[in-house]
């Protein structure tokens, strides 16, 4: 049986521009990182994404490295895309890490970039991707090739916009100057790490984006699970957990247990004051910024995508709020 997607779709959420494009994208996305192809199956995968877009979430985040083995989540999700609407959506993948031996299967040549987008439009099944990254900045490549390669996949229909992930600010200001001497195809959108534990780009990415009218699409708004909730509330972080594995890390070793607890404690008290869980005040404050478009979530069950969009009821904060926040999580994002 053909399922049938709620008509009600579009009345409640509140799409968000990127910069001054026609780009518009929900607050919340759904990304397929360590989720789709990799830790749950298809029929997880189908029923999140079929959730998402009832309620609204248009954006689906790919990456070629997604899935075990790499690639997966593409295949995975590309086959639950064919099953949607394709003209309403809009779909990402990127490329920038090892995905195949010898010196053209990494970075952002212009060779891996190219080569990489026609693997990831085969592996999904689609005719273009509407944004396609440099997943990460490339030392030993000039910008000119990256964003060069981008501009190509622009030209020959394979991109609608493109973006770059990762990249500092003086990275992506650097960027932006090779894009606009070079009347190449503009960065749209930039997709950082960020959340209450790691602000480095406050400083560092934000006040480019702003100038440059670059969109942002935040990842691991929940720092990899340490601000989803109860787990993590007594400070304790298995070494074989995620946060402990991924882009928390630094945080996780920076603090003995006492400091994590208190600090996550104190969070977790201001959430439960504002009748939210942790969670959806972590996604609520990373939206709080004004250039702040989306975050990019995981998903590994349809409550899960139900609890992200929930955030969205209550993305307003006191000044007092917002200072709690900053007397436990700011002098702690200098390590990040």
């Amino acid at each position: 049986m053909t399922y049938r997607f709620a008509a009600n779709r579009y009345d409640q959420m509140p799409y968000r521009r990127c910069g001054r494009s026609g780009l518009q994208l929900p607050p919340v996305s759904l990304g397929a990182w360590e989720t789709y192809g990799g830790t749950r199956d298809a029929d997880v995968a189908k029923e999140c994404m079929f959730r998402a877009f009832d309620l609204g979430i248009t954006h689906f985040d790919l990456a070629n490295n997604y899935g075990t083995p790499p690639g997966n989540a593409e295949i995975v999700c590309g086959s639950i895309l064919q099953e949607m609407p394709r003209d309403e959506l809009i779909v990402s993948s990127k490329a920038g890490y090892r995905m195949w031996p010898g010196p053209y299967g990494e970075w952002g040549s212009r060779k891996y970039i190219i080569a990489s987008c026609d693997q990831s439009l085969k592996r999904t099944g689609l005719d273009y991707f509407d944004i396609f990254y440099s997943h990460r900045p490339d030392p030993g490549t000039p910008l000119e090739e990256t964003m060069g390669a981008l501009d190509t996949l622009v030209k020959h229909g394979k991109a609608l916009y493109v973006g770059v992930s990762s990249y500092s600010g003086v990275q992506l200001e650097a960027a932006l100057e090779v894009v606009r001497r070079d009347g190449l195809a503009p960065i749209t959108i930039h997709q950082p790490y960020y959340n209450m534990l790691g602000r480095r780009i406050e400083a560092d990415l934000l006040p480019h984006t702003d100038r440059a009218a670059v969109g942002v699409i935040a990842f691991c708004p929940l720092a990899s699970g340490l601000l989803s909730g109860s787990k993590y509330l007594d400070g304790i972080v298995p070494a074989d957990s995620r946060p402990a594995r991924e882009w928390a890390s630094d945080w996780v070793t920076s603090k003995p247990k006492d400091e994590r607890k208190r600090i996550l404690n104190g969070l977790n008290d201001l959430a439960r004051e504002r009748g939210q869980s942790l969670a959806q005040m972590a996604v609520a404050w990373v939206l709080r910024h004004k250039g702040m478009v989306s975050v990019a979530m995981g998903a590994s069950r349809r409550e899960q995508v139900e609890q992200n969009v929930a955030a969205l009821a209550k993305l307003a904060f006191t000044p007092e709020e917002l200072g709690r926040i900053d007397s436990l999580t700011l002098a702690d994002s200098r390590s990040l």
